[in-house]
């Protein structure tokens, strides 16, 4: 770093700034032939294309850095001197796209535009000097991203030309979207609050929330976790008429996967969101039960997720009564959509949660650790989601989990469809329709009747990691 300092030191005494702007310039063009030819001549040995991201300090110098993801190997090109504004905008990352801005930061909401005052002259500007950003995370979804308002982030000079702030702030802003699929209870967890967690945990309650696409029912069901992340009343930005005002500001949501945090990519992991989960809520236990043979009194709680709908237990009651016979205390409940609260003391108190692949399992996210998830994986080619969605995260949270894959005689749908009909015999060509045919046949049409022998197992198999 010092060599480094040194070295910039030197260039810059030693040339006028016209020479040096004009050899910038220059060494900038040689890096990006460098780069791009490495690349080229290179591509077959480094994998996955890398991530781009867009650095720029924007008082005259600009920096392009190209980073792969897969090592922490860094191209840098750099041109001219560093100024006081800076604009850090990934907008290749397959998740979310998102820009991190500090200086002078103008949000209008009625136009969706954040300007940055560059004290840049207009010529060392790039020539592109705005991004379009959609605050949502869940960028590779096309019909989830369709109806996310586009919010430009654009760099400016001359502060004349600016609107005049009709209100500033002290604290840092983080603008995101509640539109997409927000609405379902899965999707509320993985595409907002996690993500919303993994940006603004680090102000420590120090930020405002601007919002777009508000949504009062939403922001009443979580308001809890809301309030404990930003101390300050939320700004819906989409009726704001005048200009607020930051001296940093972060548009969009960073994110990693569904349900998860990547702990080498962040400071936090899903056990900092856990706990964060159970100080919210006032959640009492760390830890699961611990069974020891013929000692304990206590009965380890079997919770049993009940669906009204698709993918319901139709025969429910046969199953508890079965799990209680092997010494468990059952309970079975529906998750309420909006008595957060009490469900989540639920989930805590118990030891194993089951049921059918579905929003429902996302109350994992309140089980102690070392508590056990039972995946119940309908037919339909169905693994590879049910692993993803909550196989993954779960052992990320320090859950035990099993998964328990569905036979075709315990599925509801061979009463629908002859024994030879593809929808039985070849999953995979429903699926490669798309999701939404995918969707509406194993998803929405289907129950399940579990067969007690086969899933006695199971359940005996749980037993045996609690103790």
């Amino acid at each position: 770093m010092e060599a480094k300092m040194m070295y910039e030191t030197i260039f810059a005494r030693s040339f006028s700034r016209y020479e040096q702007k004009k050899l910038g310039y220059g060494a900038f063009a040689v890096c990006l032939v460098i780069t791009f030819t490495t690349f080229t001549v290179f591509k077959p040995y480094l994998g996955p294309l890398p991530v781009l991201n867009l650095r720029l300090s924007t008082g005259g110098f600009k920096m392009l850095m190209v980073e792969d993801t897969t090592s922490t190997q860094q191209i840098v090109a750099e041109i001219g001197r560093k100024g006081m504004e800076a604009l850090v905008c990934n907008i290749m990352d397959p998740r979310s796209e998102f820009c991190e801005i500090s200086g002078d930061v103008r949000v209008h909401g009625n136009s969706s535009t954040v300007l940055i005052a560059s004290s840049a002259p207009v010529d060392i500007l790039p020539e592109n000097s705005s991004w379009s950003i959609r605050p949502y995370a869940r960028k590779g979804d096309a019909t989830a991203m369709k109806h996310i308002k586009k919010f430009t982030v654009k760099m400016t000079t001359g502060r004349q030309h600016l609107p005049h702030c009709t209100q500033n702030h002290t604290v840092p802003a983080i603008l995101f979207s509640l539109g997409g699929y927000s609405g379902n209870y899965f999707h509320a967890f993985s595409d907002v609050l996690i993500p919303l967690y993994l940006t603004s945990r680090q102000f420590n309650g120090e930020v405002q929330f601007l919002v777009t696409s508000k949504s009062l029912w939403w922001i009443e069901k979580f308001r809890i976790l809301l309030q404990e992340l930003s101390r300050y009343p939320i700004i819906d930005i989409d009726r704001e008429e005048g200009i607020n005002c930051f001296s940093s500001a972060i548009i969009g949501l960073k994110c990693h996967k569904e349900l998860d945090i990547d702990p080498s990519k962040s400071p936090y992991s899903m056990i900092d969101f856990r706990e964060f989960l159970r100080s919210s809520y006032s959640l009492k236990r760390a830890t699961a039960i611990k069974v020891r043979d013929g000692t304990d009194t206590k009965k380890p709680r079997l919770l049993i997720i009940a669906r009204k709908k698709s993918r319901s237990f139709t025969n429910e009651g046969q199953i508890a009564e079965m799990a209680r016979s092997l010494g468990y205390e059952v309970i079975v409940a529906e998750p309420n959509g909006t008595a957060i609260s009490r469900f989540a003391e639920l989930v805590n108190s118990c030891d194993v949660l089951m049921g059918v692949h579905g929003a429902g399992l996302t109350n994992i996210v309140f089980l102690p650790e070392n508590a056990v998830l039972i995946q119940v994986v309908p037919l339909g080619g169905l693994e590879w989601v049910a692993r993803y969605d909550f196989g993954e995260p779960a052992v990320d949270m320090k859950i035990r989990y099993i998964e328990y894959k569905i036979k075709e005689e315990e599925s509801s749908l061979i009463e629908e469809y002859p024994h030879e009909h593809a929808v039985l015999r070849d999953p995979h060509s429903i699926t490669k329709l798309g999701w939404l045919e995918l969707k509406a046949v194993y998803l929405d049409k289907q129950n399940v009747k579990l067969d007690l022998n086969r899933f006695r197992n199971t359940l005996l198999q749980a037993l045996q990691l609690l103790h």
